[in-house]
């Protein structure tokens, strides 16, 4: 056992000094896996690019296991989470890279000092960790586009109506905001700039989007511009029916809750409360314990 306990701490010495020295090496690497992990540098942490920088030499080997139909899936995904921390999917891959090898790592020693549990929880940290992240931040990002959509059609709207297109509205709306709402649009407006159609924008919008209100604003939008129906109205209409979809989101989160708390009530704090009044009593009571129990 110490012999595997002496190995395993030899490879992690060694796995550590090798990763420095190709941290601070001079090697380099392919263009594309360079570029990949220059993208948003300054976004991410100490640790994320020290960690993209020991599995970036990995990364092409990881997406080649990964497969095309994989690794676009990946990519929506990515795109969804807003590029969280710089995250690309070659910086993907190199962390799944490290975290893989050091989660089936780890398990291996728990295995040998006989851990199965630890061993099972580090296997789900080198497959799932750096999902929970962008998962996490999908979600983020969906509820912040979703509180900033309803204000920000009400002042489109207004804009709108006094004068401007909607082209010169949606650029001069979206200077003013800041957060996911606005990066998306600024990406939307780029593409038209670049001769992409506005229903095909609006419809590269949607699919970057895991958002209902987001597939409710752009089919309003296109439903509207079909029918020749006034983009005021439009505007105005959609903001209205976000609010209301909202307030019953509110509903049934409330609805939900009800029930979560009653189990948490019934199952820990009424218990804890009858075992705190009978211990209190007894020994307000000043019983004799010896005595009950013939000690």
């Amino acid at each position: 056992m110490g012999l595997i306990l002496a190995l395993a701490m030899a490879l992690s010495v060694a796995g550590v000094a090798y990763g420095v020295a190709l941290y601070r090496g001079e090697a380099k690497l392919p263009s594309d896996l360079a570029v990949a992990l220059e993208v948003g540098s300054t976004r991410t942490t100490v640790v994320g690019s020290a960690v993209d920088r020991l599995g970036m030499r990995y990364a092409p080997l990881v997406l080649r296991l990964m497969g095309e139909r994989r690794v676009a899936k990946v990519r929506r995904r990515i795109d969804r989470a807003g590029n969280p921390g710089g995250l690309t999917v070659d910086r993907y891959a190199a962390r799944r890279a490290v975290y893989g090898a050091l989660g089936f790592g780890g398990a291996l020693v728990m295995l040998a000092e006989g851990q199965l549990l630890l061993a099972l929880l580090l296997c789900a940290f080198g497959l799932f960790w750096i999902e929970v992240g962008i998962w996490a931040a999908v979600r983020e990002r969906k509820d912040a586009i979703e509180r900033t959509l309803p204000d920000f059609l009400d002042v489109l709207a207004v804009v709108v109506s006094a004068g401007l297109s909607f082209r010169q509205a949606l650029d001069r709306v979206a200077e003013r905001y800041e957060g996911p709402w606005a990066d998306e649009l600024r990406i939307t407006l780029r593409q038209m700039d670049m001769g992409v159609s506005r229903r095909q924008a609006f419809e590269e919008l949607r699919k970057r989007n895991d958002s209902e209100q987001v597939a409710q604003f752009v089919t309003a939008l296109q439903q509207g511009e079909d029918l020749g129906a006034p983009i005021v109205d439009t505007l105005i209409a959609i903001a209205n029916d976000m609010r209301r979809t909202d307030a019953q989101n509110a509903r049934r989160r409330a609805a939900r809750a009800v029930p979560k708390a009653t189990v948490i009530i019934t199952t820990f704090m009424v218990p804890g409360t009858v075992i705190l009044l009978i211990a209190g009593f007894f020994i307000g009571s000043g019983t004799n314990f010896g005595d009950i129990t013939g000690e």
